[in-house]
Order: structure tokens, then C-alpha cells, then sequence
């Protein structure tokens, strides 16, 4: 069917260089190759302008307050009459249609008394506009149905859908409205050309057709006119329209099946638009269900390590002893601390935190301890410290690693006494608080090479709970990146429908320096930045990484897994090479040649 409207692309003199069809209700204009009219040209957006049919004629509208101008005059929106000139960016186009365009021919709908192109432009708007807005698919398929069975005069329809490849019928009406299962005799033959071809299909006699009179179906249902149409979008085919009466012959002619088509066309988009919402909707709520079996509070895992640390988590936090927390930056170290307050008897408390390698020397002891007025230049008021600010609660000392040596002397006596000195003052004060520490360092190390106190190690381990590298968290990784995908993508308000298997095999190969902080700076730019729905590799700035591919061979796998488990070992026996060797079953030899693959020195 020729469309109704035409956006005529004009080159110099006004000469036509390329005729735009306005053949949907809803087009697109921009520079992306999807768009339904591309243009080329500088300050034309991706999508910079939408064209949308409707009762009344074609309206105009700028995307975003992009820039477009009708008529000379910079518009928000237009409605467009022929002969308008619309100017994007430096590309000149003028509106016209069939009415000013000779070469144009509408036919009349079948069934409905239109016989011109605008009854057709009217009953297509109607259409569209019933099906607006409906995201229940059976709903929709009803509404569509009962329309196209009143336009081409048919007995009663059915839509069937693809359904991992096979056709099956979705929907079934009669005219006149009800359920027309029973009734409808449908020609597997005839839906399977349609389906094989992607062409819409007339067959005015099926049993004197030479084509399908032999098939099963049309014999025994005697079946007569039937019209079958695709239900396409972009290339991708939903199912067929089934249309059918099996006591008229020559009730559906070629008139009838362009409107078909063109029914259907509009029909396909709001039904793949209706699936698609569906299966996100489905999609969030089985990983809102998956997130809920697999969350410990605010903290996300389902790996090994992870069940382990939940089980020590619950198991300490009704204790009131110190904790320390220990992992790589970005691996969730204060979600930790939180959750083991929440879980607390101090919940009802306040969970307060420190930064003790963010605050300069000078003042961290004023900010730990406070400190009374004049007691230094700037001191001004007294003031309480961090840990009377925590009192009934939890204090989280982050990064404790950093903290000078000076101050760890400090620290200790605190912690011992559980008295707090202001700085200035002479006194000390009770305070009623809970510890808990964290450190990406290694303080076993920070020990041994006199950075840091050994009585304060001991008063701060007394529980110790190490965070996995998110590298090491298996699946864990794919269930943090649709949760925060999620997250990020109702926060900035961009509907995205997941990852690309190729940004799923990045991440995994990923090694993930920066862990899950990482992983969430990556995903909020992509949502920003993503452009098709999809999240791909290169949204996450990690195309080059998918295309290396860092997959390590089995033995080289199980090489760096026996090198990092001998010095997991070594580390929990403080550095005795017998020991380890002896807890791990093998010469002493054997770890003394993984720790030299690894690198590692030191006395036996």
C-alpha cells in the first residue's frame, strides 16, 4: 500500500534528492541508522524529531528540545500541512501528500465505508489508538483481532505466535465479538507458506486451490477464504493473522489484504512493544525474587566465600567484640561493618564512621577523640570526637592501617579503658561503644615490619573477617551487575533490557582492580551512555578485554590456584614453611617451589 505522506529531502534549487514515505504512525527522525527517515548533517541528533499521525493529520515534535524549524519559525511542535518546509540541522525538507503528489494512490478500507485516503488515514489513527497504552498481551491481541476482523469483513481470526519456533494459536474471535476457537478452521499449509515466505497470502477457494486443496486441513474442514498475513518488526517475525470464512468464496480480495497488511504492521509494533515490557517485567520480578534468596541486608552473594562470611557475620554480630575487616579496596568493607551494627543489640544506636587514612595526622586525634577549647589554634569551642559520637552505638574505623604510630598508642589505651581524653583536657570521659576495623593492608606485614602495633593488632582481631576480591566470586559478579544495573537504570530513569553476551564474557574476564566499586562505576556510565537497550562491552570501557580474552588454560588455572592457596596457608601460620607444609600434606620442598614461583622471600 503506498503511504499517505511524504517528508521530500530538497538538495539545491529545491530540487528532490530523496523522498521520505511516511508510511508508520509513529517515525523517527535522526542520524541513527535505526531511525524510520535517517538524516546526515551537523546538529542533527540521534533521534531528533518524531512525525505522529494522527486523527487530525501529521504533527511535528522535537525531541528533547532539540532544534527544528517549520515555515522558517523555530517550533516545539507543528502540525504540518502540505507544501510546509521543516529545517533539521542543514538538511531542507518539505511535507506533502497524496493529495499534492500525483504518483500517490490510497485504497479504501474494506469494510468500513472509507474510500479515500483519508478514511484510511482516519480508521488506521482509530486503530493505533486502541491499542495504545495496552501492555497485556492477550488484552491487546483481543482489541487487535476484533479490529481487523470488522475491517476486511472476515468470520472470525486468529493470531498465532511463534513459540520457540512453531506457530500456536495465541487468540481466536469471531465478528461481532467472542471467543472463536471452536469455530475456526485454520490450514497448517497456509500458515506455513506465510511463515516461510514473510508474504501475506489470498486464497479466494482453498478447496479448489491447487496450491493447498490437497492439504489434511482444507479437506476436512472444507475450508474457503482464507487471508494470512506475517506480524513483522524490523525483520523479525512474531506469528501470523489468521483470517478466515468457510462458507464464502472470494470474500477477501487484494484490496483487502494491502489494508491487512498494513493493519497488521501497526499491530506487530504494539504487540512486540507489549512482549517486550512483559518479559522486563517478568525478568525484574524473578531477579528482585533471586536478589531476596540471595542477599544477606544490603550485602549481594551467592558464592561459597560470601555464605561463609553471612554465617560469621550472624554469628558475631550479637557479640560485643571487636571486629576486623579486611579485603581489597571496593570490596564492601563498611557494608560489612553496617551490617554487623544491624544485626546488633546497638542497632537502636548510632553506627558512626572514620576515614583514618583520609583525615592529616594533625587532626585525626581531634577528630577520633574531640577536644576542648583553645587546646589548639583553630579550636575555637569544645568539641566531641568520633568516639563519644558513638556512644550506645558502633564506631567503624576504616582504613585503620593508616593510622600513625603515635596515635595507635592512643587507640589502644581507648580501647582498653574505654575512656576517651579530648585533646586538652585532663580528664577522661566513659564511653559505651562497639569497634569494628577495616584495612585493604596486610597488617600481619605491617606488624612484622614495626608499622604497626602488635597489642593493638591483637585488641582489634579479635574476630577477623576477611572480604573476597570480586574476581574471586564466581556468578557473584553477574548477579551484582543486573542488580545494579537495575539500580542505576531506575534512578536515572533509561529502559535497559540487560547485557550483550559480550559484555557478560568481558565482565567475567575483567579482573576487577577496583572490585564491586568498580563494577559500579562501570554500569551507572553505561546506563548513561548506552544507546541501544542493551549494555555491550564497549558501554563498560572493557571491548579490548573481550576481544584479548584472558581465559587462563587448566593447568595454568590450577597453577595460580595452589600458588595462592600455599600462601593462604603460610600466612594463617605466621610464615612457618614446616607448618604449612605439614598442615598441607606435602614436603617442605614442594612450598618452598611455590613460593619461589610466587616470588615470595623470607626465613623458613
Amino acid at each position: 500500500m503506498p503511504p499517505h505522506a511524504w517528508l521530500q529531502e530538497l538538495g539545491p534549487g529545491d530540487t528532490v534528492r530523496i523522498s521520505h514515505p511516511v508510511d508508520k504512525m509513529l517515525c523517527s527522525l535522526g542520524t541513527d541508522t535505526d531511525s524510520d527517515i535517517q538524516l546526515r548533517g551537523k546538529g542533527i541528533a540521534t533521534v531528533h524529531a518524531w512525525l505522529r499521525t494522527t486523527t487530525k493529520g501529521v504533527v511535528l515534535e522535537a525531541v528533547g528540545g532539540e532544534r527544528i524549524w517549520v515555515n522558517g519559525k523555530r517550533m516545539e511542535s507543528s502540525p504540518l500541512s502540505a507544501g510546509d518546509q521543516v529545517d533539521i540541522g542543514p538538511v531542507k525538507l518539505r511535507f506533502v501528500t497524496a493529495k499534492n503528489r500525483d504518483s500517490a494512490r490510497i485504497p479504501p478500507l474494506a469494510g468500513t465505508g472509507a474510500s479515500d485516503s483519508g478514511g484510511l488515514l482516519s480508521a488506521l489513527a482509530g486503530f493505533s489508538e486502541s491499542l495504545a497504552g495496552r501492555y497485556d498481551v492477550d488484552e491487546l491481541l483481543v482489541t487487535m483481532l476484533d479490529s481487523i476482523i470488522q475491517a476486511t469483513d472476515a468470520a472470525r481470526g486468529a493470531v498465532l505466535l511463534l513459540v520457540d519456533g512453531q506457530p500456536q494459536v495465541r487468540t481466536a474471535r469471531r465478528s461481532g465479538g467472542g471467543d472463536g476457537r471452536n469455530s475456526l478452521a485454520i490450514s497448517d499449509s497456509i500458515v506455513q507458506r506465510v511463515l516461510s515466505t514473510r508474504q501475506p497470502v489470498v486464497v479466494s477457494d482453498a478447496m479448489s486451490d491447487r496450491e493447498f486443496n490437497a492439504a489434511m486441513s482444507v479437506m476436512e474442514f472444507r475450508i474457503c477464504s482464507v487471508l494470512c498475513v506475517p506480524l513483522m518488526v524490523r525483520g523479525d517475525l512474531l506469528g501470523v493473522i489468521y483470517l478466515g470464512n468457510d462458507n464464502v468464496v472470494n470474500l477477501f480480495t487484494e484490496e483487502a489484504r494491502e489494508v491487512a497488511t498494513v493493519f497488521a504492521a501497526q499491530a506487530a509494533m504494539a504487540l512486540r512493544n507489549a512482549i517486550l515490557i512483559n518479559d522486563l517485567q517478568l525478568s525484574n520480578a524473578s531477579l528482585t525474587q533471586q536478589i531476596e534468596r540471595m542477599n544477606f541486608g544490603s550485602i549481594i552473594g551467592a558464592s561459597v566465600s560470601m555464605r561463609e562470611l553471612f554465617r560469621k557475620v550472624e554469628k558475631v554480630a550479637g557479640t560485643d567484640i571487636s571486629v576486623l575487616i579486611d579485603g581489597e579496596t571496593g570490596t564492601g568493607k563498611e557494608l560489612v561493618a553496617s551490617e554487623i551494627h544491624r544485626r546488633s543489640n546497638r542497632a537502636k544506636g548510632p553506627f558512626v564512621v572514620i576515614n583514618c587514612g583520609a583525615i592529616p595526622e594533625n587532626l585525626l586525634e581531634s577528630e577520633l577523640f574531640g577536644h576542648v577549647r583553645g587546646a589548639f589554634t583553630g579550636a575555637v569551642a569544645n568539641r566531641d570526637g568520633k568516639f563519644q559520637a558513638a556512644h550506645g552505638g558502633t564506631l567503624f574505623l576504616d582504613e585503620i592501617g593508616e593510622m600513625p604510630l603515635l596515635l595507635q598508642v592512643k587507640l589502644l589505651r581507648v580501647l582498653e579503658d574505654r575512656r576517651v581524653v579530648r585533646v586538652g583536657e585532663t580528664h577522661g570521659r566513659e564511653v559505651d561503644i562497639r569497634v569494628v576495623a577495616a584495612t585493604n593492608r596486610n597488617l600481619v606485614e605491617e606488624v612484622k615490619n614495626g608499622r604497626f602495633r602488635e597489642d593493638l593488632f591483637y585488641r582489634l582481631n579479635v574476630v577477623r573477617l576477611s572480604l573476597p576480591p570480586l574476581r574471586e566470586r564466581g556468578d557473584d559478579i553477574n548477579l551484582l551487575a543486573k542488580y545494579l544495573l537495575k539500580r542505576h537504570s531506575d534512578e536515572i530513569g533509561i529502559k535497559i533490557k540487560g547485557f550483550s553476551d559480550d559484555a557478560v564474557r568481558a565482565m567475567n574476564l575483567h579482573r576487577w582492580p577496583g572490585n564491586i566499586r568498580e563494577l559500579d562505576n562501570r554500569i551507572k556510565k553505561a546506563v548513561i551512555f548506552c544507546d541501544h537497550g542493551t549494555v555491550t562491552a564497549v558501554d563498560l570501557d572493557l571491548a579490548a578485554l573481550q576481544e584479548a580474552g584472558t581465559i587462563e588454560s587448566l593447568n595454568d588455572a590450577k597453577e595460580s590456584f595452589a600458588r595462592g592457596y600455599v600462601r593462604r596457608v603460610l600466612e594463617i601460620n605466621g610464615g612457618n614453611r614446616s607448618q604449612t607444609a605439614k598442615d598441607l600434606d606435602v614436603d617442605v620442598r614442594t612450598v618452598y617451589r611455590y613460593l619461589e614461583r610466587a616470588g615470595v622471600e623470607g626465613e623458613a
